[in-house]
């Protein structure tokens, strides 16, 4: 050290154990700046630029990107960076950890689908987890559901709706759950205007009453289900019809029950049961769809037993 508590770039490279070339990279990007130059025109480093490029260090080890550390650098007034910017900055960088790891778990899982393939299915499968975005998002279905619901359903329960209807991709995917979704999201992509028309849920003129009504049975199946009871008559039912026959201006009746049964065999659409099938392995609990068919099933029982 000099007289005047400066540092050359070689004493201040011996001390931390790196490089000059390493120091003047630093520099240059402004990360550690020069307290003066020599006679000779050498840099100089202040009694605090070892501290500095200490804390630069510990971040590069991280991984952190340069302009992130001159931010953080920035944020305090001397070479240790302050609590605010530094928390931001390992804030972010979890989260930037966490989204590449779940990439490569989902990429694991998605070879061993393919290497587990039998023979014959390798080319299909490949073409499934191939169209999958990674990480995987669920924007695709998420139109799907958008496009599928009645156009005059409240935002509130079409949001609701599609947000218990979405199968997330799992954290640690299994190769059965990542060609479950990938299955999902090749149905989503393929369903065109009239495709959708098909097997579009049977709705009435007051979507809003039916939705909130079948809401509100769906949560009874549950509690059926807890309690060990199959499909039939009992409060999910009841709750059930009346959505439908409220929503139609209607008094629900054993007659209004045996026309609704028509309807809604007659719309069971194929489609509408492989969604559930497969966004029955990657939904926690039961499902809308499953909750749907229980009903369904209840409504025959009912019928048959009148």
């Amino acid at each position: 050290m000099s007289p005047d508590g400066t540092l050359s770039i070689g004493d201040l490279a011996a001390r931390a154990r790196t490089t000059v070339k390493t120091i003047r990279f630093y520099s240059d990007q402004g990360l550690l700046p020069e307290a003066a130059r020599s006679s000779g025109g050498h840099r100089r480093y202040g009694p605090d630029a070892l501290a500095r490029l200490r804390t630069i260090r510990s971040l590069r080890a991280l991984d952190v990107p340069v302009p992130e550390i001159k931010r953080v650098l920035e944020s305090g007034d001397g070479p240790e960076p302050d609590g605010g910017g530094l928390e931001a900055v390992v804030a972010r960088r979890l989260d930037d950890i966490g989204g590449q790891l779940a990439a490569l778990r989902w990429r694991e899982a998605a070879l061993r689908a393919l290497q587990e393939s039998e023979p014959g299915q390798l080319a299909e499968r490949l073409e499934l987890i191939g169209a999958v975005s990674v990480p995987p998002d669920t924007s695709a279905i998420v139109h799907y559901w958008r496009r599928l619901l009645p156009i005059r359903l409240s935002a509130r329960l079409r949001s609701a709706i599609t947000e218990a209807a979405v199968p997330r991709p799992p954290a640690d995917p299994t190769p059965d759950e990542v060609l479950a979704f990938a299955r999902v999201h090749a149905l989503a992509t393929a369903a065109t205007d009239h495709c959708l028309a098909d097997h579009r849920p049977v709705t009435e003129t007051h979507p809003d009453l039916l939705y909130d009504g079948l809401h509100e049975a769906h949560r009874l199946v549950e509690a059926a289900l807890r309690a060990g009871r199959a499909p039939g008559p009992g409060e999910a039912l009841d709750c059930y019809a009346a959505a439908y026959a409220r929503a139609a201006g209607t008094r629900d009746t054993p007659a209004f029950r045996r026309a609704l049964a028509a309807r809604l065999a007659a719309a069971d659409h194929p489609v509408m049961r492989r969604y559930w099938h497969l966004a029955g392995t990657l939904i926690p609990g039961l499902t809308l769809g499953a909750a749907d068919a229980w009903l369904r099933d209840a409504l025959a029982a009912d019928i048959a037993a009148g």
